[in-house]
């Protein structure tokens, strides 16, 4: 059965000159999500369900656990846990696991990142900065806002959900996936590449539906994204950050705007 992306509760509602009314909202679903890697709890992060190996997948990749889908050999709920709510991860022998690499330890919140990183250099020991001769036209990039708010299916009914969006460099949609917790959605993205066969994402853009932090960028750098674009702004870290790793990020993308803040040469206009 098909997780639930969101739940009706009973509430009060009230608006100024009525009586209140008792009726039904549909709330985001929140769950946590124990990802165990050869039977060892790696972390736990509070998510929506649903593509949950997308996320687990995308979640090692850009931790640099794996690097391919062939380092996967099988992804199962845990058989003991009936909540579906553990899922367990087994590697091809031959991948070396870093557990002390990890930069989430035990317990990830909704809204919990990158926790502990200490620096952009020790990002690009895992994962050097992007080569990628993709150029795109600015309004192909003014179109991916309404692109993803149409795939945003749960927040029609919630308002409460993040999203992420790949597209190609012509403005296709490839997948989008919407979580409670925004990194989450990126890591489903990437995961949903990742065991699709479809990395690296050379030639795509990553597009989110809030702001473009330094822990979105490096994840997005794991999939080797080359174009980051986001609806609201970005930290000065993240700006920081795409210019070393040669990232282009766009911020407050909207129908007839957009900023860029770094490597401007991969975008065209008329």
């Amino acid at each position: 059965m098909k997780p639930a992306l969101f739940q009706s509760k009973p509430i009060l509602r009230w608006k100024q000159g009525e009586s209140p009314s008792r009726q039904l909202d549909a709330v985001a679903a929140e769950e946590p999500l124990e990802i165990q890697v050869e039977t060892r709890p790696v972390v736990v992060t509070m998510r929506t369900p649903g593509h949950d190996p997308e996320l687990a997948a995308g979640f090692l990749l850009s931790e640099g656990l794996i690097r391919c889908r062939e380092d996967i050999v099988k992804m199962a709920p845990h058989v003991r846990n009936a909540s579906g709510n553990v899922l367990g991860v087994y590697l091809d022998p031959a991948v070396e696991i870093d557990f002390a690499s990890l930069t989430r330890h035990v317990f990830a919140s909704s809204s919990c990142g990158l926790c502990g990183k200490a620096s952009i250099q020790s990002v690009h020991r895992h994962f050097k900065p992007v080569r990628s001769r993709v150029r795109l036209r600015a309004a192909t990039l003014l179109g991916l806002g309404a692109k993803l708010r149409g795939a945003q299916t749960a927040f029609d009914h919630t308002g409460g959900l993040h999203a992420a969006a790949i597209f190609d460099a012509r403005g296709r949609l490839v997948v989008a996936r919407e979580d409670v917790g925004r990194h989450n959605a990126v890591d489903k993205v990437l995961g949903f590449g990742l065991l699709q066969g479809l990395l690296p994402f050379d030639r795509h853009i990553l597009m989110v539906s809030g702001r473009a932090s330094f822990e979105i960028l490096q994840k997005a750098l794991a999939g080797r994204i080359p174009v980051i674009a986001a609806v609201s702004a970005p930290s000065s870290l993240a700006v920081q950050f795409a210019e070393e790793s040669s990232q282009t990020l766009v911020g407050f993308l909207r129908e007839t705007t957009l900023n860029i803040y770094s490597r401007p040469e991969r975008v065209t206009f008329p």
